[in-house]
């Protein structure tokens, strides 16, 4: 089936429910998109969990080196990796029972988001979740 995000009233709601977002494909260079969003993010009360099995740390944050081994629940999985790991990750987040899958602007993937979608799960894919943010009128 197409791609079909939520209404940006939805998306809204989403935000403003949300306090912990695992971003996958964090990166701790500063000048990489997935850090100035994430700082941003953070800034704005979120609290940010690197999914990153690449790095130790990021903006203060101890990171993970997948969705597994997260511990608590999680409000949504902003994702920063290419579209051909978007069906991998569908199933981990699948495991982990996140309530949002979030592909950042650019990253889609067909199959993953049916596999995501015939499990009930909410998905959004090709949106930046920062103009989002920024749209909601809340940054």
């Amino acid at each position: 089936m197409a791609i079909l995000n939520p209404e940006r009233a939805e998306i809204h709601q989403i935000l403003n429910k949300a306090k912990r977002i695992a971003v996958v494909g964090l990166s701790d260079n500063p000048e990489r998109t997935s850090y100035q969003i994430s700082e941003r993010m953070q800034q704005e009360g979120y609290t940010i969990i690197p999914v990153n099995p690449n790095v130790d740390e990021v903006l203060g944050e101890k990171a993970v080196a997948s969705l597994a081994d997260i511990e608590g629940h999680v409000d949504i999985v902003d994702i920063f990796r290419r579209s051909e790991f978007l069906p991998a990750l569908a199933e981990e987040f699948d495991a982990i029972d996140a309530d949002v899958f979030w592909a950042q602007s650019g990253i889609s993937d067909e199959t993953a988001y049916d596999f995501l979608k015939e499990r009930g799960h909410t998905v959004i894919m090709d949106r930046c979740i920062m103009v989002e943010y920024l749209l909601s009128g809340k940054g």
